[in-house]
């Protein structure tokens, strides 16, 4: 059986990646991003990248992965993710999962979903034409083929609209039914702060992300030809920046803009952690400064990495 891996999660600015750093002056770690939007290259005020102190600090792995124009899938990740980690351990360090996407979390630790064969000229096909959709029809056309569609961005639905149609069985039945085994044995902290102050957060950091150039750095990846509806610029606070490059909002209003959208999938994010984290889970307030979080973090570690599992009983 592979050792337990800390796998840190919670909702977006609760608090992760400080807490994360913070970790590193009590063990031996690598960070594993579980980020789906850090994975693409030069976007990284809109996605809240670390910055090149932090990675100078503390290896990360998972970031920069792909162009902002293409898919990166959660088997992908899953595959991509259980090297680094194996990479982590033969260095003699600990690999530290940090991330609020719950998609990568389950790929992760719960077996990697096995893409059926999709036929790649009906694919190409298929795509070109989903790629003409808009928004509102793609997730139409997702939530009719897809009965456990759950919504989510351009990039989710088309997903789910090429595998029904392709394959002729939904999404959901492929990610439960075609599965290898789990890449990790997860050891799950949920990071949580009371609403008022998660909201705080957000907001400071939205207006903190379009003072430190977002608008610049989603134009810049515009003009390398990226269509505005790329994956890779369909996320929350970088899509609130689109929609002001392409006319469709006054600039000061992009920050309020992110903010209400980020608070939005924070919700989502806590709704799915609540409910689909499988094992045992330690929840921790992470209101208190990141040093004091990660000191009860390395704690908790040091107690459960002493206690025998129950593969040793």
């Amino acid at each position: 059986m592979s050792p337990p891996t800390p796998v840190l999660v919670g909702p977006t600015a609760v608090g992760k990646t400080a807490v994360a750093l913070a970790l590193a002056e009590h063990l031996p770690i690598e960070i594993i991003s579980a980020d789906s939007r850090q994975v693409y290259r030069r976007l990284d005020v809109g996605t809240a990248k670390p910055s090149r102190r932090d990675l100078a600090r503390v290896p990360h792995h998972g970031l920069d992965l792909v162009e902002p124009g293409e898919r990166y899938s959660a088997g992908r990740y899953a595959r991509d993710a259980a090297g680094w980690i194996g990479e982590v351990r033969t260095r003699g360090r600990l690999p530290v999962v940090v991330g609020g996407t719950g998609l990568y979390v389950r790929a992760l630790a719960e077996g990697l979903f096995l893409e059926p064969p999709l036929d790649p000229p009906r694919r190409r096909a298929l795509d070109a034409w989903l790629a003409h959709l808009p928004a509102a029809d793609l997730l139409r056309w997702a939530r009719r083929l897809d009965d456990g569609f759950t919504g989510g961005g351009r990039q989710r639905a088309a997903r789910a609209i090429e595998i029904a149609l392709l394959t002729g069985r939904a999404l959901g039945h492929w990610q439960r039914e075609a599965r290898a085994g789990a890449a990790i044995r997860p050891w799950y902290v949920l990071f949580t702060v009371p609403r008022p102050v998660l909201h705080q957060r957000i907001q400071r950091r939205a207006e903190e992300m379009v003072q430190r150039g977002l608008v610049e750095e989603v134009a810049a990846v515009l003009a390398e030809g990226h269509p505005p509806d790329a994956p890779g610029l369909d996320g929350v606070g970088i899509r609130e920046a689109v929609e002001y490059l392409h006319g469709r909002r006054p600039r000061d209003s992009v920050a309020d803009a992110i903010a209400a959208s980020t608070r939005r999938y924070a919700r989502r994010q806590e709704t799915w952690f609540r409910h689909q984290l499988r094992g045992e889970v330690m929840a921790l307030d992470a209101s208190r400064p990141p040093e004091e979080v990660a000191a009860a973090v390395a704690a908790a570690w040091a107690a459960f990495d002493r206690a025998p599992s129950t593969a040793d009983l």
